[in-house]
């Protein structure tokens, strides 16, 4: 039987971030849960892993006893989910997919309640800002027009904020982590740096590999002192 620090539930696992985290997990000896709609964009290889469970339906069809099925015995639970950059995908529904997600995941985690935190890591953007941290006059207007005018951000900044303000620093069952990468690119695996706040803004941004966020988000899972420094706080990550 996996420990329970080595074992994952993954959502969102099928997409550009998701798929290379959920390699890195498996290369890494994690155990390993996803909940897919579909298992097509996986190689043979990689559905006969035996660390490999696969969830096939789309995360907001589960039900309450289902989900918490998923999320028990886990120690970790990532989210890597986000709307496709279609209309449909940013207008259509469930416009707030993530946000939805991430209470439903925290609802399920509370009622397993596990004998140790879970920690909980969700993958943002460096377009959601913090409380306090400084945004220009440009900024504030760019942001309250996507705010307003196209759903995906805002669904993002809920998510992030549910975690800040309702789950909060101090909860029972959840600890959490909100990655914020700065203009995603694919790549292999390179250094790249963390820090608190945006170094630049958002109109002249750096670069993000999806594979930097995914070896980010394993160091997390798998260094207590890396999480402990991080755990509560939204950290940006782009190349170095």
């Amino acid at each position: 039987m996996p420990s329970i620090s080595k074992t994952v539930l993954v959502v969102g696992a099928t997409g550009n971030t998701g798929f290379p985290l959920v390699k890195q997990l498996l290369d890494r000896g994690y155990n390993l849960r996803i909940i897919v709609r579909s298992s097509d964009k996986f190689s043979k290889e990689l559905l006969e892993n035996s660390n490999l469970k696969i969830i096939q339906a789309s995360l907001l069809d589960l039900s309450d006893k289902q989900l918490q099925e998923a999320v028990k015995g886990c120690g970790n639970v990532v989210s890597c989910l986000g709307h496709t950059m279609s209309f449909k995908g940013m207008f259509g529904e469930p416009r707030a997919l993530v946000l939805k997600a991430v209470k439903r995941l925290s609802k399920a985690i509370k009622v397993s309640r596990s004998k140790v935190k879970i920690k909980f890591l969700l993958m943002n953007t460096v377009g959601v800002r913090n409380p306090g941290e400084r945004v220009t006059r440009g900024e504030k207007f760019v942001l309250y027009l996507l705010r307003n005018l196209i759903p995906p951000h805002y669904d993002n900044e809920a998510a992030a904020a549910f975690l800040r303000d309702e789950i909060g620093t101090e909860n029972e069952f959840i600890e959490w982590v909100v990655i914020r990468p700065d203009g995603l690119i694919n790549a292999e695996i390179s250094n790249y740096e963390i820090v608190v706040t945006p170094p630049r803004t958002i109109f002249n941004g750096l670069t993000t590999t999806r594979a930097n966020v995914a070896h980010f988000m394993c160091e997390l899972m798998g260094k207590q002192n890396l999480w402990s420094h991080w755990q509560g706080k939204m950290p940006v990550i782009f190349n170095k």
